[in-house]
């Protein structure tokens, strides 16, 4: 059971509390066509790209330098930014439920999410409840990006946390790992029913 002394909440976004995936997007561009989708993103338009833009570098940057090398794919490549929007399609239900419950009990929340610095701000306008976390760090805006320790050392500083009585969401198991050693309790995000479970085990939310 872990110590009921933790007090403080940081989630990330996309994966826990927002269902993104480019692939909400490229399904439609592709009319269906799933093994050319996951080719183009396996190969043009890859993760590891985008982690570069959410790292601070610009989308004009990132998507000039893959339409040198891919010019026959240049509107895909140019959709990644300017239809980004769709790759959204909503938030995670029972993910916004808790958020809202720790919320009125008056739960110190904050974010911390690799989330590039262009795409952020019109997410932070569509979501009203990204205003409910009294700050988030945004991975594009500080030029640090997860699992980097230095990132987990900003949040801490930045929000004057105190690691021993915070918990820490996130739907990736190295960023996970990498939020640890600082003292934080850091949970990897699979449903919002298993994540409940474990806030409940902190008193955070009642048991139900």
């Amino acid at each position: 059971m872990p110590e009921a002394s933790r007090d403080t909440v940081v989630f990330d976004i996309g994966g826990v509390l927002i269902d993104w995936n480019p692939r909400h997007l490229y399904r439609k561009l592709f009319a269906g066509d799933e093994a050319a989708m996951e080719r183009f993103l396996a190969e043009v338009c890859t993760h590891q790209w985008n982690r570069c833009q959410d790292a601070g570098r610009t989308f004009a940057e990132g998507c000039a330098l893959l339409k040198a090398e891919h010019p026959d794919n240049a509107e895909l490549i140019d959709a990644y930014f300017a239809r980004f929007d769709e790759m959204m399609p909503g938030p995670i239900t029972g993910s916004i439920d808790i958020l809202s419950e720790l919320r009125q009990r008056g739960t110190p929340l904050y974010g911390l999410s690799n989330f590039s610095a262009e795409t952020y701000p019109p997410t932070f306008a569509r979501f009203e409840f990204l205003r409910w976390f009294r700050g988030i760090l945004v991975s594009g805006e500080a030029g640090l990006i997860k699992p980097d320790p230095r990132i987990y050392e900003r949040l801490i500083e930045r929000f004057g946390l105190a690691p021993e009585r915070t918990v820490y969401i996130d739907d990736v198991e190295e960023n996970v790992l990498a939020a640890r050693p600082f003292g934080i309790y850091a949970i990897q995000f699979t449903t919002p029913t298993a994540l409940r479970r474990d806030l409940t085990g902190f008193g955070l939310l009642p048991a139900r």
